[in-house]
């Protein structure tokens, strides 16, 4: 419910703050005091169309605020929202802003954070109604109908099971159009699959073979310089020269030099030790020289054989991925998609079966959803003309329009005839008035404005209060071209549905405003040659003046009246809640 208003530079308003509880909620005052004024101030908040004419005189922008407490059925919608826009806060509130700056431009936040005016219209639409002028009014949708009657008629389980079939066949679906895709090329698909499979099979890769070739076409490339670097490093260490001895001959003669001086000075055995290790390294380097100098070949053939190869492994990874697993992982998957594309035509006649038979597991529960809904127009119908009744449109007619879509594709019915279907059954829902005699039934958004469709909006809210999900709802002008008697019927029946939603009336009528939990009096008054607009709420005797002039010019006679009118609706109130 909205809990919080703050309006400043927004017309005749220079600036206002109010606090609201829940319950009927009157505002009165005279004509142009400003009542309509605060109302438009709600429509910009929930994203209505912003005006630059509304910024008040010298003032550089038009500032709107409003703090929602979401308490009911409403809180989960709104939260799903926040969170998906990362906006939440507090999970049990919510604040909108609106501001219109005199250039032009507008700026909407939601708790705080810069949005588009669209998401405030999303969460506006979640939050308030407003019934009147404004056209701010979720029945006049009729893509929300469906909804609306659905809470009605309180399909909730049986409507949760068709969407799961509904889902299930959607799935199933989508493998049967991928699957179709697939077999609709599949010579071609195989064709190539198994020569993309069969070229990486043949090459019968293993992983790091690449460096490894590569390292011996290095050595086979460069065999001879290779055997000169050996052979050197042999002579100098082993062979020696006539002019230069062997390193090892000079090394062991150190060694030897260096045994004898430990034997001498025990103190430098471990010098002698380290002569003797290096002597046994110098012999284990021409062992592995002599090794390696044999391994060394010169062979041209082999050398182009591994480069042959190191071509036909660099085309694959270039064609299927650029390291051997890839490629490999490559000819794994195309062998599973030729075993898809085998099984395709077999796995198809399954699917086939298998969707036929949701089809017709949805055919059954879009027809008992449809046998549900219509049930639940009737008495729906049957219960707005009472209402409507009530408040003296007796000849007011109540409908609602069912339509559906043959569809060669869709759910079989019983008489052979198949249904278009989405998620929400075969039904396309609209409501539709007639609220004079003579007229047929009319779409709701074609009807009259003004009070007239208040009070259709209010007969429609109070048989729907348990339905409507909407917390906040506002009402202008419903007591237009309505006398007193029918103002105390439309007072109880504003009561009665703000037991269930928090009901804002905007009103003349005494008879009507005397049924408000809270009641708040709009002034205005000139300042300096400015007019200003003031809220004050009443009670006690402050109320009984207000209902008084409501009434006529403030006297005794009209006092009285007042004080009666009040304990009307006190009676009416009593007798309602027993």
């Amino acid at each position: 419910m909205l809990s919080e208003l703050r309006i400043q530079n927004f017309a005749i308003i220079d600036k206002l703050e109010l606090r609201f509880g829940s319950g009927l909620i009157i505002l009165t005052g005279e004509t142009g005091a400003g009542k309509s004024i605060i109302l438009d101030a709600v429509v910009m908040l929930i994203g209505g169309k912003a005006d630059t004419t509304i910024v008040r005189t010298d003032s550089e922008a038009a500032f709107v605020e409003g703090v929602f407490q979401l308490q009911g059925p409403e809180k989960q919608a709104v939260g799903a929202i926040l969170e998906r826009e990362d906006l939440m806060d507090d999970p049990d509130s919510v604040v909108l802003m609106r501001e219109i700056r005199k250039e032009g431009r507008s700026v909407a936040r939601v708790n705080g954070r810069t949005v588009n005016v669209g998401l405030l219209k999303e969460l506006g639409a979640l939050l308030v109604d407003i019934h009147g002028q404004a056209e701010h009014l979720s029945l006049l949708d009729p893509r929300a109908h469906l909804g609306l009657l659905d809470r009605y008629a309180e399909v909730a389980r049986p409507l949760g099971e068709y969407r799961q079939t509904y889902h299930d066949l959607l799935n199933l679906r989508r493998e049967l159009a991928d699957l179709r895709r697939t077999q609709s090329d599949a010579e071609r698909r195989i064709e190539t699959l198994t020569y993309q499979a069969e070229e990486i099979e043949a090459a019968r890769l293993k992983a790091g073979e690449d460096d490894e070739l590569r390292r011996e076409r290095d050595r086979l490339a460069n065999a001879e310089a290779l055997a000169k670097n050996a052979q050197e490093a042999l002579a100098v260490l082993e062979e020696g020269s006539p002019e230069v001895p062997a390193a090892t001959d000079l090394v062991g003669q150190a060694a030897q030099a260096l045994g004898a001086l430990a034997r001498i000075d025990e103190g430098q055995g471990e010098l002698a030790n380290q002569a003797e290790v290096l002597l046994d390294t110098l012999g284990e380097i021409i062992h592995g020289l002599r090794g390696y100098l044999e391994e060394i070949e010169f062979n041209p053939k082999r050398l182009e054989e591994v480069e042959e190869r190191l071509e036909l492994i660099h085309s694959l990874k270039r064609k299927y991925g650029g390291e051997i697993a890839a490629v490999l992982a490559y000819a794994v998957e195309a062998r599973k998609q030729l075993e898809t594309i085998t099984g395709a035509a077999e796995r198809i006649s399954e699917l086939e079966m298998q969707e036929a038979g949701l089809l017709e597991k949805i055919a059954r529960g879009g027809t008992a959803l449809s046998d549900k809904r219509k049930t639940a127009a009737e008495a729906m119908s049957r219960g707005i003309e009472t209402e409507l009744d009530d408040l003296k449109m007796a000849s007011a007619r109540f409908g609602v329009d069912f339509q559906t879509k043959p569809d060669p594709n869709g759910a079989p019915l019983a008489d052979g005839t198949r249904i278009a279907f989405d998620q929400n059954g075969f039904d396309r829902v609209e409501f539709l008035v007639a609220p004079n005699p003579g007229e047929g039934l009319k779409p709701l958004a074609k009807i009259a404005s003004g009070g007239e469709t208040s009070r259709l909006m209010l007969g429609l809210k109070n048989v729907m209060a348990r339905a409507d999900e909407v917390p906040s709802l506002i009402f202008d002008e419903i007591d237009q071209g309505i006398g007193g008697r029918v103002g105390l019927v439309v007072g109880h029946k504003l009561w009665n549905l703000s037991r269930l939603h928090q009901v804002f009336c905007v009103t003349h009528l005494p008879q009507l405003a005397v049924f408000g939990d809270l009641h708040y009096q709009v002034q205005k008054w000139v300042e300096k040659g400015r007019t200003l607009t003031r809220v004050e709420q009443l009670e006690g005797e402050p109320r009984l003046l207000e209902l008084s002039q409501m009434l006529g010019e403030v006297g005794e006679g009209t006092l009285r009246s007042a004080h009666e009118l009040m304990q009307v609706a006190r009676q009416t109130i009593k007798g309602a809640r027993r």
